[in-house]
């Protein structure tokens, strides 16, 4: 198999799986395409050392999650950010649960992209925190103030919204 028959076979098979990544990360279902769009493209010249490596997804994720964090082309702070995460048909949710992931995604927003990057690779990917420094390219106890600090800023929204702050 060819290096164009190999690339295409992964992003066939892992394309979705890397967007649903990305978007978790953005909360922008278009930026999350346009960053994994643009990591694709970097990477597919090289794809045949890729693909060699032992764990070949975690260098795509890293490069996914690199380029989030260097991602030029914010959007204004002025805006607000709607996510709608994609539900399986006929899902129905208590009313609950999409309030509680909808505040979510607010404190999430809220937070720059090294500190969100960090808390999506420790609790939606669930790396320990050795690999979402090699992924980050940084110490492991800068993973663990990044941690800390987001954790920290996401309590005082909550506590500014009025919620929790009892325990």
């Amino acid at each position: 198999m060819n290096r164009g028959e190999a690339f295409d076979e992964y992003v066939q098979s892992r394309g979705r799986a890397l967007l649903r990544f990305a978007y978790v990360l953005t909360g922008d279902a278009y930026l999350a395409e346009d960053i994994v769009q643009e990591v694709l493209a970097r990477l597919h010249r090289r794809w045949s050392r890729i693909s060699a490596m032992q764990h070949p997804e975690a260098y795509v994720r890293t490069a996914i999650v690199r380029q989030f964090v260097s991602w030029r082309r914010r959007r204004s702070s002025s805006e607000a950010v709607l996510a709608e995460v994609p539900e399986p048909a006929g899902a129905a949710e208590p009313q609950q649960h999409v309030l509680a992931r909808d505040q979510m995604w607010r404190l999430l927003a809220g937070l720059p992209p090294a500190q969100r990057a960090v808390l999506v690779l420790r609790f939606y990917c669930d790396l320990p925190d050795d690999e979402i420094a090699g992924q980050l390219g940084c110490g492991v106890s800068t993973v663990r103030s990044q941690a800390s600090r987001a954790l920290g800023r996401m309590r005082i929204m909550l506590a500014e919204q009025g919620v929790g702050g009892d325990g």
